[in-house]
């Protein structure tokens, strides 16, 4: 048996606890009050690379929250990976529906509860560990690595495409790995070869200029509320579809060979129903749920403000009304063309009796979709089972990795996206969570990932 692997079984409970203290830190991107712990949390990632036995390891300031840099590059002649991950966790909030504290991490039935315990903490530490476990053991890694770890992911990583592109000559690689994914099911090990793009919105909708009474105004002017329900109610039809102008004319038709491997995938809409909670689940007609999720356009509205919406009543007409609005896209839609669509469409059907003031918010992501017969990603394939057991199935998310897309422009490097994580596991609501087997055997197959990769032709 592999040393590393040995050294992996040994360490299997220590590093759980090491974990946990990685997860105590409440690095919340978002919030100002947080900015210590965001400096903190990236402290305790340096501390760790260090003590593994990476080198140039550096905390590296951006207009934001920082990013961590480290690499191992005495391998000559073989391929050079950059492992990407982040730090930032999203906020706790609701606190009242956490069983234990959100960075109180806790143990029950396997699973470690805690904010950042899946997404993205303990897939970062994933490879740490596997990385450890070489180097601990042989002194050497059978690859050369570099990492790129930021804190700004989960607000839409703002500052890190200006970051690489200053930084491509230290960030030149001949593959990315990234962890920061999901398995469609417990025992079903995956890749993920497709992500969806995104664009964002705010709409705001304004009538007079303040709030007014209901009884003294109402009937002599349009309710901003209301105008803003018109036209979100125009963004779609009764069955799902988005009736933009143009919105469709660029998506690319998902292949019949690859409808068939979507319906062979362990994926149950009944199960998936109840365990969202769902009276009925509902989308574009003629497409199965997976399809819809993965590999069609969505549009949604992520939230809605207007008026009073305190306890009791308030007779109040209300000046303003705002809606966040998001698009999920697919290849070959690009997200320029469709904020220019979406923001003129949403101008031409605003009732004529408000103004109406349409801001892009966040930043776009570009959809991605990668050949499953690379040989990088079949590398990483063979890694998986045998680190797993099983031989991996290849998937989509219905999510938005933006950097990966810049990665691929910037670097010229393709992307491997192995996830360690589970569709029930709560990233970004409360009780999120992580199995540990999982986390185990995910360090097992990191660590026959650099084996693989070392003995393959990426070119």
């Amino acid at each position: 048996m592999h040393p590393a692997i040995i050294y992996i079984q040994e360490h299997r409970d220590a590093f759980v606890e090491e974990l946990k203290a990685f997860c105590r830190i409440p690095s919340v991107s978002t919030k100002s009050e947080h900015k210590a712990d965001m400096q903190r949390a990236a402290e305790w990632l340096t501390d760790s690379m260090r003590n593994i036995g990476l080198e140039h390891v550096e905390v590296m300031p951006t207009a934001g929250h920082p990013v961590v840099y480290a690499d191992w590059l005495h391998a000559p002649g073989a391929p050079t990976a950059l492992i990407y991950g982040h730090y930032d966790v999203q906020p706790p909030e609701p606190l009242d529906l956490w069983i234990s504290g959100p960075f109180d991490p806790t143990i029950r039935n396997g699973e470690l509860y805690a904010r950042g315990a899946v997404d993205d903490k303990g897939q970062v530490f994933m490879h740490l560990k596997a990385l450890e476990a070489h180097l601990k053991t042989r002194g050497t890694l059978p690859v050369n690595v570099k990492l790129l770890i930021e804190g700004e992911e989960e607000i839409g990583s703002p500052n890190l495409d200006l970051f690489i592109a200053k930084h491509q000559d230290m960030l030149k690689a001949d593959v990315v790995v990234i962890s920061d994914t999901a398995m469609i099911a417990k025992g079903a090990p995956g890749i993920t070869h497709g992500l969806r793009g995104l664009a964002y919105f705010q709409i705001d909708v304004e009538g007079t200029k303040s709030d007014l009474h209901s009884g003294s105004f109402g009937g002599a002017v349009i309710n901003p509320a209301f105008a803003l329900a018109q036209i979100l109610s125009r963004l779609k039809d009764g069955n799902g579809r988005i009736t933009i102008p143009g919105f469709y004319e660029d998506v690319r038709k998902l292949p019949a060979e690859e409808r068939r491997a979507l319906a062979r995938l362990p994926f149950s809409e009944k199960k998936f129903q109840r365990q969202i909670g769902a009276p009925a689940l509902f989308g574009e007609k003629s497409f199965t749920t997976l399809e819809r999720l993965w590999a069609r356009p969505t549009l949604e509205i992520n939230g809605l403000y207007s008026g009073f919406i305190g306890g009791g009543a308030k007779t109040v007409l209300p000046g303003r009304a705002m809606a966040k609005v998001s698009m999920r896209l697919v290849p070959n839609q690009d997200p320029a063309k469709i904020a220019r669509l979406f923001t003129q469409h949403v101008k031409r059907i605003c009732p004529k009796t408000v103004r109406v003031k349409v801001t892009e918010i966040s930043g776009r992501g570009t959809p991605w979709l990668a050949p499953t017969d690379h040989p990088a990603m079949q590398a990483m394939a063979r890694a998986i089972q045998k680190g797993f057991g099983k031989q991996p199935v290849f998937t989509r998310t219905g999510g938005t990795i933006p950097v990966v897309a810049t990665f691929t422009r910037l670097l010229k490097a393709p992307s491997l996206l192995m996830g360690i994580g589970l569709p029930d596991e709560n990233a970004h609501a409360p009780n999120e969570k992580l199995d540990l087997d999982n986390l185990h055997h995910g360090m097992l197959a990191a660590v026959h990932l650099w084996n693989e990769l070392a003995e393959t032709r990426l070119k």
